[in-house]
């Protein structure tokens, strides 16, 4: 069924229709939902007005935090901004060099602990194979004016991918994170697209690291011994302690959205969020999103059964121990690339990129644990190329912050100032 939509950008008001949801799996059934009334605001952009991408997000109690990579010929650089009352703080660099991994998916972050420590992690390379790379990190304790000596959340020696890290502040104090370890696996150079690359033999896995406030490495486990080559993670924190999404990978191949929990020091025994069956002998580069408020948590993801491509989200009460039924996001077919917020009242604002006939548009709607989905809106028409990258989505009080790539008219693609970070807020009504 194709639903009418509104341009957020364009009109800044968008009012809840009731919908029915049938997109191929065991979706709830939607009634009529209060309406969505988010009224949209460009914000001008902290990255420059070329060479900038791969934003990333990331609130604490100081508002949101946003990062970005800037691309100089070999050179790239880890910036970041935060969010104040007048605007975008001045763009401060984390980190930069000529031999980092920069990939659209794999993307650097900076967050801000609970005790206002910044700390930041990005991609270096570590041999001459394509996907021979770890996990870098590094600390600011004075608002980012100065930067720790970088190190690895890793030491296994092995010249082999480590990637799709997932930054978060430990319960207690400390950072956690959570990445794609291919230390069991055996490097051979890339020649193809991410979806379809050849790591080698072995399986990837997925480890967690865990330092504590004087940065003495507190935690190393192994969380996941089989999962997807290539699909980003995410992590969140519950009332219970740390969860964790990943795309599994099973021996035949199924490769659904799974999670674990961190609770008194051991990973709990990963399992399905829902139980898609999608059977794919590739990557899909499609990874999932998290949200928590206390014992809830709501997640979003990708799949593509079937050849047909939609997105997700399902809410848990229990802090991740189970999950609801599947609410379909998308209207007729995604790109995926799924972000989620929880709200207060236990909704939540949900993005994903919808799949148009000239490219994608990056979405949002209102979703509730009951299945009640309000009408999508647009936020902004984008590119549905790898180089757009992945859409970010951030609730601070009662204001949503959107950050995505954009390809700079008139840039030839591949050219380090083909694509900028544009963002824009939006005020949560009171309900």
């Amino acid at each position: 069924m194709r639903m009418k939509q509104q341009s957020l950008l364009a009109t800044g008001l968008v009012v809840g229709v009731a919908v029915l949801s049938g997109m191929g799996l065991a979706a709830v059934r939607a009634a009529q939902t209060p309406p969505l009334d988010l009224r949209m605001q460009p914000l001008a952009s902290p990255a420059p007005e070329s060479g900038s991408s791969l934003p990333q997000m990331s609130v604490s109690n100081k508002g949101v935090l946003l990062s970005w990579v800037e691309r100089t010929g070999p050179k790239a650089t880890l910036r970041f901004s935060e969010r104040t009352a007048a605007g975008w703080s001045a763009a401060q660099t984390a980190a930069s060099g000529d031999n980092w991994f920069v990939n659209w998916a794999d993307v650097p972050s900076v967050v801000r602990l609970a005790n206002g420590t910044l700390a930041a992690h990005w991609l270096q390379k570590s041999g001459a194979s394509t996907y021979a790379y770890d996990v870098k990190l590094s600390y600011s304790t004075d608002n980012g004016r100065t930067w720790a000596a970088p190190f690895s959340p890793h030491n296994d020696g092995t010249k082999t991918e480590h990637g799709f890290a997932s930054l978060f502040s430990m319960p207690g104090g400390g950072l956690g994170l959570v990445w794609l370890d291919g230390r069991a696996m055996t490097s051979t150079p890339g020649t193809g697209a991410m979806a379809g690359m050849d790591h080698g033999g072995g399986d990837m896995t997925v480890r967690f690291a865990s330092f504590d406030d004087k940065w003495t490495q507190t935690g190393d486990a192994l969380i996941d011994a089989r999962v997807c080559e290539c699909c980003p993670t995410t992590a969140v924190v519950t009332a219970e302690g740390v969860l964790t999404a990943f795309r599994n990978r099973a021996d035949d191949e199924t490769r659904d959205i799974y999670v674990s929990r961190l609770e008194k020091g051991k990973w709990s025994e990963p399992k399905a969020a829902h139980a898609d069956d999608w059977r794919i002998d590739a990557c899909p580069v499609n990874g999932p999103a998290l949200s928590a408020h206390g014992r809830g948590v709501v997640i979003a993801w990708f799949t593509g059964k079937n050849n047909q491509n939609h997105a997700f989200a399902a809410f848990s009460k229990d802090a991740g121990r189970t999950f609801g039924n599947p609410i379909a996001l998308d209207d007729e077919k995604t790109v995926g690339r799924v972000d989620v917020e929880l709200l207060p009242d236990g909704s939540a604002i949900a993005t994903w990129m919808e799949s148009t006939p000239t490219g994608a548009q990056l979405r949002a709607r209102r979703v509730e644990a009951s299945g009640q989905r309000s009408l999508p809106v647009t936020v902004t028409e984008m590119s549905a190329a790898r180089s757009s990258g992945y859409p970010r989505m951030a609730l601070s009080g009662q204001e949503l912050v959107f950050a995505w790539t954009e390809v700079v008219p008139g840039k030839a693609a591949g050219s380090d100032g083909a694509l900028r970070v544009k963002t824009a807020i939006a005020q949560l009504p009171k309900r």
